[in-house]
């Protein structure tokens, strides 16, 4: 199910998920951002890597390796140290 549907002008219309567990507000919040960091990403993709949907889902997949998923990582491990600082 597509809750997200690109636009001739290639910004996403926002729609809230309805079986998402995560609150409407932050659903909203996280569209936003991921916005930003779609608009990043693709100024540093290879343009000729983005011709097929092959080509868009290797790109999107090695940039959320190489640049999203550390920060996420980095991200959680800090907040779980900042919970329990003795272990």
């Amino acid at each position: 199910m597509n809750y997200l549907r690109v636009a001739e002008s290639t910004k996403i219309e926002e729609e809230i998920n309805p079986y998402s567990t995560m609150k409407p507000a932050n659903q909203k919040k996280l569209q936003e951002h991921l916005q930003a960091v779609a608009k990043i990403l693709y100024q540093e993709a290879e343009t000729e890597e983005l011709e097929s949907l092959a080509g868009i889902e290797k790109t999107i997949r090695a940039q959320t390796l190489e640049y999203i998923t550390p920060e996420l990582g980095v991200f959680f491990s800090k907040k779980q140290q900042e919970l329990h600082p003795d272990e």
